[in-house]
């Protein structure tokens, strides 16, 4: 945690920026250890964790890694504004996670402290972010393997007539049972989605502007994504993209199931599908662009004739992305998208989140979690990378 620290002091340092205010549990986590409410005040010399509730658990969460005298039970805010006198921070540039920060918060800290200019803070902290430690890369290896538990699981239940929701508690139970902690962290205001995107058929067909992919229809107009009450058909493709989450990292794989034989159809869009994504891992190295494997995947569609299929939405939609950053957020910065420009590096977990979507045919999903290493890509998802066949 001291060197994440001293890392995030050398960036805010150089940004110009006074000192930083943390607020939100997983960056307070990031950076502390514990996610219990608190605000880490940071300045390039000096840092101080106030915590708000919960403080004999905090304790035990930081540890000794934090000295005492930089940890208090304190929970007004005009402590914050004691510290920075004390800390001789007069005036000056206050980081915040504006992303993340309530209208209100944001209001009542500028109350607070109205001789500083408050910005941005979160991209500095999810540009450091990005690269995982030995730490961080073992939890994400541990939650693709209860992904993968979820996905033996689905192999045993998965018949003709279940309904979607079933199966979806079926894998759910599965990967609780084997240490999943029960919640996948998205940093969006608002976002709302079941325990994770789950459906069959003719649910596959259409997409939900709140996930913006495949993700079944949901129960209701009140949660339109995951599982609904459908029973599953014989023949027709069921995906399932529910992710796992193992002391506060995510796991992320998507895979494709069919009760009985599938058609030629589908099995066809899949082996297009796995030839993209094994090109794309292959592409996969440090100083290699997100933009630049977002094109390759393209590429790679046209060669195959695939690109009226390959991230369709349908509805003459196509996903802006084939991929994202996994870690503390399920979903989180860099995106392999045609306008980011940002270089990967050695210690980066990628999700590859790659579909195909054809009428008549149906739709197929490959998603897999990896870790960009110093000579390639390394695949951390478990589960077999085919299309199942269940039940004869």
């Amino acid at each position: 945690m001291l060197k994440r620290l001293k890392e995030f002091q050398r960036r805010i340092a150089e940004a110009g920026i006074d000192a930083v205010a943390i607020l939100y549990s997983r960056d307070l986590y990031y950076f502390t250890g514990t996610a219990q409410p608190c605000v880490l005040l940071v300045s390039p010399e000096e840092c101080h964790l106030f915590v708000r509730r919960g403080y004999e658990r905090a304790m035990a969460d930081v540890g000794m890694w934090l000295d005492r005298h930089n940890l208090s039970n304190e929970g007004r805010l005009d402590a914050v504004a004691r510290k920075l006198r004390e800390w001789k921070i007069a005036k000056g540039v206050l980081g915040m996670e504006l992303d993340t920060t309530p209208a209100e918060v944001y209001l009542e800290w500028q109350k607070l402290l109205p001789q500083f200019k408050i910005v941005d803070a979160s991209p500095l902290v999810l540009e450091q972010r990005k690269a995982k430690d030995a730490e961080e890369i073992a939890c994400i290896r541990q939650a693709c393997k209860i992904v993968d538990v979820g996905h033996r699981r689905a192999l045993e239940v998965l018949k003709e007539g279940i309904t979607e929701l079933e199966f979806a508690a079926a894998i759910e139970d599965a990967h609780r049972r084997a240490g999943h902690e029960g919640l996948s962290f998205f940093r969006r205001p608002d976002f709302f989605m079941s325990r994770g995107p789950l459906g069959s058929g003719a649910n596959l067909m259409t997409a939900s502007g709140i996930v913006y992919s495949i993700a079944g229809v949901g129960m209701s107009a009140a949660l339109p994504v995951g599982p609904s009450l459908k029973k599953i058909e014989r023949g027709e493709s069921v995906v399932v993209d529910i992710p796992t989450l193992y002391r506060g990292y995510h796991g992320d794989q998507s895979r494709t199931y069919v009760v009985g034989k599938a058609s030629d159809g589908l099995r066809s869009l899949h082996s297009g599908l796995k030839d993209i994504s094994d090109y794309i891992i292959f592409n996969t190295m440090p100083g290699k662009t997100c933009k630049e494997l977002f094109c390759l995947a393209w590429e790679r569609a046209r060669e195959l004739k695939l690109e009226s299929s390959f991230m369709n939405l349908g509805q003459k939609q196509n996903t802006s992305f084939i991929g994202h950053g996994v870690g503390l957020e399920c979903n989180e910065p860099p995106m392999l998208a045609a306008n980011d420009d940002s270089k990967l590096d050695a210690g980066y977990t990628l999700a590859l989140d790659l579909h195909m979507l054809r009428d008549g045919v149906g739709v197929v999903k490959l998603e897999d979690t990896i870790l960009i290493t110093e000579t390639g890509a390394e695949i951390l998802t478990l589960s077999p990378r085919e299309l199942f066949e269940v039940g004869g």
